[in-house]
């Protein structure tokens, strides 16, 4: 005796008929004219997906790898007998697959915009083979009617015996749907050929950045001084006309006065830049030279003591000594040198400076 089954039913089939090895699984359903349904079988492991993709039967895989599942095809109009069938040897299932599900599906139903709404009289039965005896029967009837894809029922194993349950779940994404869910791979879309690039368009060349400003001139110390404006005498060392041109601006401290630039020759420029100011000018020859007060004057290294028109050597440049050189010349003896030593008498420190007159220029 058949039992109906209903949604989420199952059945024993040791119960219903004892000592069975094979069963049938016949699937029916009625459909309109452009419907192509297909049935196929998926032997499922202990994770619920295929064990592999050869355990995946239908009508292109008609035989799983241990031979035990079987696609028989087509098996009449549907008025007579099933649309397919699938025979199982329940004894020769691997020990691996601990279920094995039903499925019917639309071929192109998204193209042909078909669906299960359009589809009668689906079911689903377990038929003993030998004797043609129906043992349990699931009249399927989708859900929302837009189903493309369904799953009819199942086997599974029950320790050493096996059920059947009734399933009825449906899927909008067809066979390929169905596959995805229980891992196959064979039935993934092929990825889409990538589309042809449009030919480049011309990208006009970035313009170069504009040059970077030139650096700013740096302001650089006081230069030599190595030719006189045009025009003017050539101007001497300010400490001793004899050493020649003043080839350096420095910067000179007079005893009683702020600093301010003169031109030196090399020698003095680099005394007076190394040595801590005052600076004083060296001795002069050619008459008595008072004695210092206050400040000990500190001899001078370096270059000749002696001006260059003592020595008898003719005046640099233009240059000549002043009136009081002159007069220091000319007055000898101790009167001479008393009335100078009296003159140049002071409260303050004694300081010996060198009063240079430069042609129509005035004294430093």
């Amino acid at each position: 005796m058949s039992v109906a089954l209903t949604k989420g039913g199952n059945v024993s089939l040791g119960k219903q008929a004892r000592g069975l090895r094979t069963v049938r699984i016949g699937l029916g359903w009625t459909a309109g004219a452009g419907y192509d349904l297909d049935a196929s079988a998926l032997l499922c492991g202990p994770s619920g997906k295929v064990v592999s993709d050869r355990h995946f039967v239908f009508f292109n895989n008609l035989q799983s790898p241990d031979g035990a599942v079987r696609h028989q095809g087509g098996a009449g109009d549907g008025t007579a007998g099933d649309r397919e069938r699938i025979e199982v040897r329940l004894a020769d299932v691997d020990a691996g697959v601990e279920r094995i599900v039903f499925a019917v599906a639309i071929y192109d139903a998204a193209q042909r915009r078909q669906s299960f709404g359009q589809v009668r009289g689906a079911y689903v039965r377990i038929a003993d083979p030998d004797g043609g005896v129906e043992l349990a029967r699931y009249e399927v009837a989708p859900e929302a009617g837009s189903e493309t894809a369904m799953v009819f029922g199942e086997l599974y194993r029950n320790g050493a015996d096996w059920k059947f349950r009734a399933v009825g779940q449906g899927y909008a994404a067809g066979l390929a749907g169905i596959a995805a869910d229980f891992g196959v791979d064979v039935l993934q879309p092929a990825p889409a050929a990538p589309a042809a690039l449009a030919p480049a368009a011309s990208v006009p060349a970035v313009p170069p950045p504009p040059p970077a400003p030139p650096a700013l001139p740096v302001a650089a110390p006081l230069a030599p001084m190595t030719q006189s404006t045009a025009g003017s005498l050539p101007v001497t060392c300010f400490f001793d006309p004899s050493h020649g041109p003043g080839s350096t601006v420095v910067s000179w401290s007079p005893q009683w006065g702020v600093p301010r630039p003169v031109e030196a020759c090399a020698a003095c420029a680099q005394r007076v830049q190394t040595t801590v100011p005052p600076f004083y000018t060296p001795p002069q020859a050619g008459y008595p030279q008072p004695v210092q007060q206050g400040y000990p004057q500190p001899v001078q290294q370096g270059y000749s003591q002696v001006p260059a028109q003592a020595q008898g050597q003719p005046a640099q440049g233009g240059r000549r000594f002043g009136t009081g050189a002159m007069i220091g010349a000319g007055a000898a003896g101790l009167v001479g040198g008393v009335l100078l030593n009296e003159a140049l008498s002071d409260d303050g420190p004694e300081v010996v400076v060198n009063n240079y007159y430069e042609d129509d220029e005035g004294f430093f």
